[in-house]
C-alpha cells in the first residue's frame, strides 16, 4: 500500500500544478453553473442565492431542519423511530440542485479547490460539535474506489476543517474493507445490511481511537446507512462518542417536529 499512496499524491500534486496552468489560460468557472466568475474556488452570485444553509431550529439529534422552532431539546420523529448510532448529526447545508453540482465537481471532477470553501462552511455549521472533539476522521473510500477516484472528498474536508480547529485529523482511523454495491434504490433496511461488515478499524489505529470523541466527516448525508456503520464500527473499537458533520444533508420539501 506504500506504492499505492505515494503514486496517489503524485498524482494528486501534477493536478495540483496542471490546476494553477490553468488559472492562468482560462476564465475561472462557477462550479456549480459553469458560468464565468472573477475569481477561482468561488460561487456566481446567483448560485450563492441559492443555497439553502442549515440554521437553528433544527433537530438536536439529527440536524434536519425544522418550519418552526418549537423550543430547545425537541427531537425529530426520524430521532425518535430510528435513533442513529452517532451522538449528533449537523450539515451546513441542505443537498439541492446547487449544492449537488459543487459536491459532483469535488468528487469526480477533481475540483479539490472548491474543499476550502466547503470545509469552511463545515467547520461553522459543527463548531458545537468541534468544541469538544479530540479527532476527525473521514469517511473512507475502498481502495479500489480510491484508486480510480484518486483521492478520498472526505479527507480532503477533514483537512481543511483540522486546519480551521487544530484538531488532529485521524485518516487512517476507519477502513473500508469491503466494497458495497450502490445504494440507490434500497430501502432503508437493505441499506443498513449493504454496509454490515463494511468498515474496520485498523490495529494500529485503536490507540487513538479508543476513549477519544470524535467527529466523523462525509461529504453528504442520505439514508444515513453508511455513516451509521461508520459511527458503529468506532464506537466498538472503544471510541467515547461518535458525531457527524457533513456539507450538506437530504431534507423533505417540508419538515416538523414531533
Amino acid at each position: 500500500m506504500p506504492v499505492v499512496t505515494a503514486s496517489l499524491r503524485a498524482a494528486a500534486g501534477i493536478r495540483v500544478a496542471f490546476g494553477h496552468v490553468l488559472d492562468f489560460v482560462l476564465p475561472a468557472l462557477c462550479p456549480a453553473c459553469r458560468g464565468v466568475i472573477d475569481q477561482p474556488g468561488g460561487l456566481c452570485a446567483a448560485c450563492w442565492s441559492q443555497i439553502a444553509f442549515i440554521t437553528p431550529p433544527f433537530c438536536e439529534r439529527l440536524g434536519i431542519p425544522f418550519v418552526y422552532d418549537p423550543g430547545p431539546g425537541v427531537l425529530s420523529m426520524e430521532a425518535i423511530a430510528n435513533p442513529p448510532a452517532y451522538g449528533r448529526a449537523r450539515a451546513a447545508v441542505r443537498f439541492d440542485e446547487v449544492t449537488r453540482g459543487l459536491v459532483h465537481a469535488l468528487k469526480y471532477q477533481d475540483r479539490l479547490d472548491l474543499a476550502p470553501m466547503l470545509g469552511g462552511f463545515m467547520a461553522r455549521a459543527g463548531r458545537e460539535l468541534l468544541e469538544t472533539a479530540d479527532a476527525i476522521v473521514p469517511v473512507p473510500l475502498h481502495w479500489r474506489r480510491l484508486w480510480a477516484r484518486r483521492f478520498n472528498q472526505a479527507a480532503a474536508l477533514v483537512k481543511v476543517i483540522s486546519a480551521h480547529t487544530d484538531i488532529p485529523a485521524a485518516y487512517q482511523g476507519l477502513e473500508r474493507v469491503r466494497a458495497t454495491p450502490q445504494q440507490v434504490g434500497l430501502s432503508r433496511t437493505a441499506r443498513a445490511t449493504n454496509m454490515q461488515g463494511a468498515f474496520r478499524v485498523p490495529d494500529a489505529a485503536k490507540i487513538e481511537i479508543r476513549g477519544k470523541r470524535l467527529v466523523l466527516v462525509d461529504d453528504v448525508l442520505t439514508s444515513g446507512a453508511t455513516i451509521d456503520q461508520c459511527a458503529r464500527t468506532l464506537l466498538r473499537a472503544g471510541a467515547a462518542n461518535v458525531d457527524v458533520l457533513v456539507f450538506a444533508r437530504v431534507v423533505d420539501a417540508v419538515r416538523a417536529p414531533i
